[in-house]
């Protein structure tokens, strides 16, 4: 079966012309990284990359057939498949069985319908917005798209730039994308209804509720590896020695530990200055992020109001160190989730005694409630060791206890496919239970999230 799967194969790739080599490879992003695809340059190569990452295999053809199906190569799907236009059509049909998504199916069907004046158009309209030479005469209109991905201009959630231009060059074409709009809003809010809105208290259910996400919540995409940095500033040793952190480094293995393992790259800063807490996230988000599913930050030091202390006890807001991640200021993470994991005081009840610290600075100050301008700010998500006016407790020896039981419930509930939402919910529930020397500690999550996000675990 193996051999005639790949004779199969072999026959298929020598009846491919360029231009349907390109669109396969622009239905296939959602589950082929962009740097693989751009690597390939002939057909063999493409179908080699889809068994590589088993899409495709001498017993699994059904998204070979949908592809084919979807560039109109009908004959194909007939001779070399033993299927027909009609079989693939009631297939997909069945709700879930689409593999391509209503996103790119949308972008490739605009582009097939535009005509080559249309395409100028939309180049000469696209300028000032994308480099010149992504936008010579030879350049197709998927390739156009995926630079314009590239550059954030549009992304699944968000095609305002595109409706703009086909407004003046093909307002028939504009209004599908409405369709379309209407359409995931629609779907949307059917979903929502069939979320898991909570943590089940039966860990061996989670299986099960991790698959009803999948058919019935958008998820965000998680297929690169590594799917992205995890920058973790961790603050330790200050000028004062009386402000010195300890426990701290526990809760930075702790995070390396789960997100290494989480195929993260992760790298750790220690002991930073107000400047160059501000400086090291806005490195981070000028890095080219194309090729990353998404962004996660944790900041461990004191706090003030809206604030993260260096160790110079010089303050930076942290609503200014999320917004180095907005759309706009890290185009090439748009559209994908960004998540901020704060260790740090943002209240001023008395300091408990030696076994438990508090993670606010020596002169402690009434804070007040933390990034009220985030909700503005799509895709992103921040964890609060602790609610406004209260202190965040950490244990000299063992660490934070946000951190460590944020980590214990990754661990425990990332191989369940559990959103990072409701992961964060049980870690509030963990925490706002526990008695820390007589006080309590409620932990908060904001969040601008527009999907759920499910870190994938490795085999």
């Amino acid at each position: 079966m193996s051999t005639e799967f790949h004779k199969m194969l072999f026959e298929v790739s020598e009846a491919l012309v360029a231009d349907e080599l390109a669109a396969l490879k622009f239905l296939s992003l959602e589950h082929v990284s962009r740097s693989k695809l751009e690597a390939v340059q002939e057909p063999k190569a493409f179908f080699e990359v889809l068994q590589r990452n088993d899409m495709i295999g001498a017993g699994n053809l059904s998204f070979l057939k949908e592809l084919f199906y979807r560039i109109s190569r009908i004959d194909l799907l007939t001779t070399q498949l033993g299927s027909s236009r009609e079989e693939v059509e009631r297939e997909l049909q069945v709700q879930g069985r689409a593999q391509v998504s209503a996103h790119r199916q949308l972008l490739y069907g605009i582009a097939e319908d535009l005509t080559p004046e249309d395409v100028r158009s939309v180049k000469f309209l696209l300028q000032e917005r994308l480099p010149k030479n992504k936008l010579q005469e030879n350049a197709s209109m998927l390739q156009v798209f995926l630079e314009m991905e590239r550059n954030g201009l549009i992304n699944e959630d968000n095609l305002t730039v595109l409706k703009d231009i086909l407004q003046k060059v093909r307002p028939d074409l504009k209004k599908k994308i409405d369709a379309y709009e209407e359409k995931e809003k629609e779907n949307y809010s059917r979903e929502e209804v069939h979320y898991p809105v909570s943590v089940s208290a039966h860990p061996e259910e989670q299986g099960a509720e991790g698959q009803a996400a999948k058919q019935h919540g958008k998820i965000y995409k998680m297929k690169n590896n590594p799917h992205g940095y995890c920058l973790i500033l961790n603050n330790h040793i200050f000028k004062n020695p009386l402000h010195n952190r300890e426990g701290t480094l526990q809760d930075g293995e702790a995070v390396k530990k789960v997100f290494k393992w989480l195929q993260f790259e992760t790298v750790e800063y220690m002991d930073l200055e107000g400047t160059k807490i501000r400086e090291t996230v806005k490195e981070y988000s000028k890095k080219d992020h194309r090729n990353m599913d998404c962004f996660v930050c944790f900041i461990f030091s004191h706090g003030e109001k809206d604030k993260i202390k260096g160790v110079d006890d010089k303050c930076v807001n942290i609503d200014e160190l999320v917004s180095c991640f907005t759309g706009t200021n890290c185009p090439s993470l748009a559209g994908k989730p960004k998540v901020f994991i704060i260790q740090a005081c943002q209240g001023s009840t008395h300091h408990p005694s030696v076994t438990v610290e508090a993670d606010s600075s020596g002169h402690l100050e009434v804070d007040a409630s933390p990034l009220t301008s985030i909700p503005d700010k799509a895709d992103i998500l921040i964890g609060m060791s602790t609610v406004e006016d209260y202190l965040s407790f950490r244990s000299r020896k063992t660490g934070s206890v946000y951190i460590q039981s944020l980590c214990k419930k990754m661990e425990l509930l990332c191989p369940l496919r559990v959103d990072l939402t409701a992961i964060l919910t049980e870690v509030n529930n963990e925490v706002a239970g526990r008695e820390l020397e007589g006080s309590k500690q409620m932990p908060k999550i904001t969040s601008t999230l527009l999907k759920q996000l499910i870190f994938e675990v490795p085999q």
